[in-house]
């Protein structure tokens, strides 16, 4: 699965115990239903779900072989764009690995793509951002496979941690995550690197794109110059960020980071520019033996080792109504675990984040998306999508 963990440094000799997950009666918090959604229709392995904001409405679905789907409450779906043609998943971390509508969609029709191509570049593997466009007054749905607008390619050393999730944030700038490249232990040291866009969230605008100029850097990214690091780049310091979100509230980006051996951590990007940490740290602790320089470390908000699950999947800040009780909570799963858990959203400072278990999955967790009206949506591997209600 995209998430999967590999093999981690070699961790601290006398590593603390992981932080244990409150109770949910100790936050105050409901255990919810996992209903199913879409009429129960089933899917292969769905990666990304949304809201489609094109005529008609719905939610669109995306799966790794390349096919978008948009969907009415019933289940009743017409393909958006099938992309089978080009993509490539010969390793479960390849693929289409996620989507999102460009702001202004309804009007202008324009998404962006992360995903594997066939026909690797130099005889080697990659991951490419794009952009299509859909004809958004059309119904059914309708996009043109042969608008493509490449505007990054990224040779990868390997198959996995190849990160992606496309989120535009309140500024309408493009933000990409990008894994450390994969293999175990970051052998190429990304992690710690600015001169490259492995390990780093991005920010870009294309707002303008076009063929000859994708994109463009914002001023005030924090090495616009491209003198001290990678002109696009954000923040760095990630292994394979799976899943992030802003919060449609407050605009705070919220990143969880799939560890190696020692833990899987949330983290608030809160300032341009912040180190994350890895392959030097994984979570709060040094991930290259006893002892490490912490200075300028930024420090997740919340963290849990194995004895909890695998592979964290991030997830949403939760702005429904359904729900009353978790409405500004960070909803987050573990792909291995299949648990579904809930952090208040204000308590995202570093080194905080108690969470407590408000689900368990019936199938693995590899993604969460909110419709129109806030409400969240899990994606499963080979089976419905699955949607949080009260519990009755």
């Amino acid at each position: 699965a995209p998430p999967a963990p590999t093999a981690a440094a070699t961790p601290e000799a006398t590593a603390p115990p992981a932080p244990t997950a409150a109770a949910a009666s100790e936050l105050e918090l409901p255990a919810v239903r996992l209903a199913e959604a879409f009429g129960g229709r089933e899917f292969w392995r769905p990666i990304e779900t949304g809201a489609y904001l094109g005529a008609g409405g719905g939610m669109f679905v995306a799966e790794q072989d390349g096919r978008v789907f948009v969907l009415d409450e019933a289940g009743e779906a017409s393909i958006l764009i099938d992309l089978r043609d080009r993509v490539e998943r010969n390793h479960s971390e390849e693929g289409l690995l996620s989507l999102a509508l460009e702001p202004g969609f309804g009007e202008h029709g324009r998404f962006w793509v992360w995903y594997s191509p066939r026909g690797h570049i130099g005889g080697d593997r990659s991951t490419r951002l794009a952009r299509f466009e859909a004809d958004p007054s059309a119904v059914p749905p309708r996009a043109d496979p042969s608008s493509e607008i490449v505007a990054l390619e990224l040779q990868q050393p390997f198959s996995t941690h190849n990160g992606g999730a496309i989120r535009f944030g309140p500024d309408g700038m493009l933000y990409l995550g990008i894994g450390d490249g994969g293999s175990g232990g970051d052998p190429f040291r990304h992690g710690q690197q600015r001169g490259t866009l492995f390990a780093s969230v991005i920010r870009i605008d294309v707002s303008d794109a076009s063929a000859e100029t994708p994109y463009t850097i914002p001023w005030h990214n924090p090495w616009a110059s491209g003198m001290s690091g990678r002109a696009e780049m954000w923040a760095f310091g990630f292994r394979n960020p799976w899943r992030m979100a802003f919060d449609p509230v407050t605009g705070a980006l919220w990143l969880a980071d799939v560890g190696g051996g020692l833990r899987e951590e949330i983290n608030v990007i809160s300032s341009p520019g912040g180190n994350y940490g890895w392959a030097r740290m994984e979570g709060s602790l040094c991930a290259e033996g006893p002892g490490c320089d912490k200075t300028g470390m930024r420090l997740p908000v919340a963290e849990y080792g194995h004895d909890l699950g695998c592979a964290v999947v991030g997830g949403v800040v939760y702005r429904g109504s359904a729900v009353p009780a978790l409405y500004g909570h960070y909803l987050f799963a573990d792909f291995c675990s299949m648990k579904v858990w809930a952090m208040p959203a204000e308590e995202g400072e570093e080194g905080a984040g108690v969470f407590a278990e408000i689900a368990l999955s019936p199938r693995r967790v590899v993604s969460f998306g909110v419709d129109a009206d806030g409400e969240v949506y899990l994606l499963t591997f080979r089976g419905a999508a699955l949607r949080i209600e009260a519990a009755q």
